[in-house]
């Protein structure tokens, strides 16, 4: 998979990109994701992620991860298609603040808590969701699999 990371923060070291860049490769084979798939992942500080937000999802507050699905299409929308069309996952945004203090908050290394966020917009890339109480279920243990075998434990 071919992953663009864009650190505007500057706060996460190039040994933690590697093992993000890992274990995202490990969960596009799970998920049979083609080799040659992209998306990027963003680190950015609250201040950036309460505004995408707020633009978004209409939510002004900060958060912990948002994604925006590029194979995904709206009303209006029409796919494009062909053989030598790259797959776009779409965008993971994380804000390092927030992943920082829930790192502390749940006892967990930064890099697990950045690891869970990357999973987590990772499979609202592929189209799970937790809107409803049997998709939260369905996602979440998706996620507790992947980090728990891939060995990002808590």
């Amino acid at each position: 998979m071919i992953i663009d990371f864009i650190d505007e923060l500057e706060m996460v070291d190039q040994a933690a990109k590697v093992e993000i860049e890992k274990l995202l490769d490990f969960a596009a084979k799970h998920e049979n994701i083609a080799e040659d798939a992209e998306l990027s992942v963003t680190f950015v500080d609250d201040g950036e992620i309460q505004e995408i937000n707020r633009t978004y999802r209409g939510k002004d507050k900060p958060t912990d991860v948002i994604s925006f699905a590029m194979e995904e299409l709206g009303d209006g929308e029409v796919a494009l298609v062909g053989d030598d069309l790259p797959i776009i996952l779409g965008d993971i945004i994380i804000s390092i603040p927030r992943a920082i203090e829930q790192a502390e908050l749940y006892s967990h290394s930064f890099l697990r808590e950045l690891g869970f966020l990357c999973i987590h917009g990772f499979l609202h890339l592929l189209g799970y969701d937790h809107q409803t109480e049997e998709d939260e279920k369905i996602m979440f243990n998706k996620q507790k699999e992947l980090l728990d075998q891939y060995g990002l434990h808590r």
